[in-house]
């Protein structure tokens, strides 16, 4: 592993509770990880220890098989050959764009500094705009040079906080492509914090899930969305609702019982004996829901969000549970309406179950 993070905890004076709490996580030469998680949930002081701007605590860090970060050892940011992006950008307002992107190659001879300039803006797009100011940019444009400047210097390692927090949602989406297409041919290791869902599965190879210090799971977007490790994934990735459901073992293969029917024919299914009496909670996605006019099963529209290309309903069977269903556009049905719907769900994700279900 090129970055290798192990058992890292990170404590802060004062504070009960660990920031950072037996953290384990690694990145391939080359690969994109990113963490994502509420706020407050360890993320970022996650990042700034891999940076070398908090002490450790407790566990190691190492990078490119070098040990940066254990208790009592701290290696300086400049000597882990870091690159930072953060979401303010921090561009020197009275310098132009290339002497921002200059700024941490300067120990270079002119002509060196002059063409890894020219190397990096062609990177990312900005070509010929080395003598332009930041505020003569757009926010995507500052991002982009912030970039630059970060991989001015070929940094062993980028990590970057957040960095298109600041912009509107759909430029967001369009420069995790590019940022993601850029790091590639840049071939640079990269770890990156976001909150935004579809910024983590339009940049990262791998994603790891940090709840309350602890990281939950460090998986590809796949295997996050559809077989989460824990209740708090499921719950956190993608739209979804936990429902009660019983296992019950029919000859070879196992039935769910749920609110929707039996689910049967499963590819991957745990056993009754994994829970008492086979009573768990079974995870619906939003689009595990079919709208079919034809289905027993009826539901109650009680909220609907239009996404464009499809509606988000929010609905409610006669016995209180809500589930949420994906429905294209053109089935634009009235809140208080009652639809037919029906499950269907190639493997099932269940959990212990908790009580109470419904409203």
């Amino acid at each position: 592993m090129f970055l290798e993070v192990s058992q890292l905890q990170v404590r802060y004076r004062g504070q009960a509770a660990a920031a950072v709490q037996d953290v384990s996580l690694g990145l391939s030469a080359g690969q994109i990880g990113v963490l994502i998680g509420p706020s407050g949930c360890g993320k970022t002081t996650l990042l700034r220890c891999v940076a070398g701007l908090e002490p450790v605590s407790a566990g190691r860090i190492r990078l490119a098989g070098q040990e940066v970060g254990a208790p009592g050892r701290c290696l300086p940011p400049e000597e882990r050959r870091i690159g930072m992006v953060f979401q303010d950008y921090a561009l020197f307002p009275h310098l132009d764009v290339g002497a921002n992107v200059a700024f941490g190659i300067a120990d270079l001879p002119r002509a060196a500094r002059a063409a890894r300039v020219a190397e990096v803006l062609e990177l990312v797009g900005l070509q010929g705009s080395a003598a332009r100011y930041p505020h003569e940019l757009s926010g995507g444009q500052q991002q982009r040079v912030a970039l630059a400047r970060a991989l001015a210097p070929r940094p062993r390692l980028m990590l970057l906080d957040e960095p298109f927090s600041n912009l509107d949602v759909e430029l967001r989406e369009r420069l995790a492509h590019e940022v993601r297409a850029i790091l590639q041919q840049a071939g640079t290791t990269a770890l990156f914090v976001t909150h935004d869902q579809f910024e983590a599965f339009a940049i990262g190879d791998v994603i790891g899930v940090m709840d309350q210090g602890r990281l939950q799971q460090w998986d590809d977007a796949y295997t996050l969305y559809h077989r989460p490790a824990t209740r708090f994934v499921a719950d956190f990735i993608g739209h979804g609702v936990f429902a009660p459901a019983t296992l019950v073992q029919q000859g070879q293969a196992v039935v769910v019982r749920t609110p929707l029917g039996d689910l049967a024919n499963l590819t991957e299914c745990p056993l009754p004996a994994r829970y008492p009496g086979g009573a768990c909670d079974v995870l619906l996605r939003a689009d595990d829901i079919v709208h079919d006019d034809h289905a027993p099963v009826q539901a109650q529209i009680v909220r609907k969000a239009f996404r464009g290309s499809e509606f988000l309903y929010t609905l409610r069977l006669d016995n209180g549970q809500q589930l949420l269903a994906h429905v294209p556009s053109h089935h634009d049905h009235a809140i208080g309406e009652w639809i037919g719907i029906r499950a269907e769900v190639d493997h099932v994700v269940t959990f212990e179950r908790t009580a109470p279900h419904g409203a």
